[in-house]
């Protein structure tokens, strides 16, 4: 019995371990310094791609499914190496796009406009993704750019959900983490995971989270962590980060990326906080 229980714990600490070990030797990452002419805007983006799955592209014998993770305000774009290490070990190549400059206004709240009043922020955002794209279709030609998957937490989570009302066509999963106030897109051809906190500090706004009965309609799945609305990138405990990863790639797993296989919605994977 002893032998049992060893042979179990060590799998569980082989689980918990296994994105460090697959970041450290087998993910290359890469930090592209792109420039907008035409805004005259700088844009910082960091590339995880797996180097197998890199090469097996390269040989064109792959199409590269393709993740664009936002950062939230305040957070870099790099703090969000636990999300991008689940899907560059999944087979995507994963864009950390640097949302917001030193030099952009400050992120502010006007109570009755429309996301409250973040709107000109998401087009800024939405433009830094489609150049982010153009570019990168320039130096990865296989990957997959007509079936993208969005990524964000807070802001981030909101540009990520923004952008997929705006162009529909172009993604097939959005995954966010606490965003607080742009409505869920509600399709069935979109498969959409959101991680929600329970912080007094950061409420989400009225009519952004779909019903329980919208959810598993559409097979939107809700995610109650339990967690801070700042622990949801780098800087979060390893127990909450450690979740997130487990239930991200399972949702990798269990939906599609790409054309090769089209987006599932039929099975939402709704979780409370007692699952965490």
């Amino acid at each position: 019995m002893k032998r049992v229980f060893a042979i179990l714990a060590f799998l569980c600490v082989l689980g918990v371990g296994q994105y460090f070990v697959v970041s450290r030797f087998a993910i290359r990452h890469e930090i592209l310094t792109l420039f907008d002419a035409s805004r005259q805007r700088p844009i910082s983006v960091e590339i995880a791609v797996r180097r197998d799955y890199e090469t097996k592209a390269n040989l064109g014998l792959w199409k590269l499914p393709l993740a664009i993770i936002s950062n939230g305000n305040t957070v870099k774009a790099t703090e969000y190496s636990f999300l991008a290490n689940v899907l560059a070990a999944r087979g995507y190549l994963v864009a950390s796009i640097q949302q917001d400059l030193p030099s952009d206004p400050p992120l502010m709240t006007h109570v009755g406009q429309q996301y409250v009043g973040r709107r000109e922020v998401y087009i800024r955002c939405e433009a830094n993704i489609l150049f982010t794209l153009a570019e990168l279709k320039r130096r990865q030609e296989n990957a997959d750019y007509d079936h993208v998957t969005l990524v964000g937490h807070s802001n981030g989570g909101d540009v990520s959900m923004y952008v997929a009302h705006q162009h529909p066509e172009l993604v097939s999963k959005v995954i966010t983490l606490d965003n607080l106030r742009v409505p869920f897109v509600v399709s069935d051809n979109m498969k959409i995971l959101s991680f929600r906190s329970k912080d007094p500090h950061f409420q989400t706004d009225p009519g952004v989270l779909p019903t329980p009965e919208e959810a598993k309609a559409r097979g939107i799945d809700i995610v109650h962590t339990g967690a801070q609305h700042t622990e949801m990138s780098d800087r979060g405990p390893d127990a909450v980060k450690e979740k997130i990863q487990a239930t991200l790639d399972r949702f990798l797993r269990d939906s599609a990326s790409s054309a090769l296989a089209p987006a599932d919605t039929k099975s939402p994977m709704i979780m409370n906080p007692g699952d965490y």
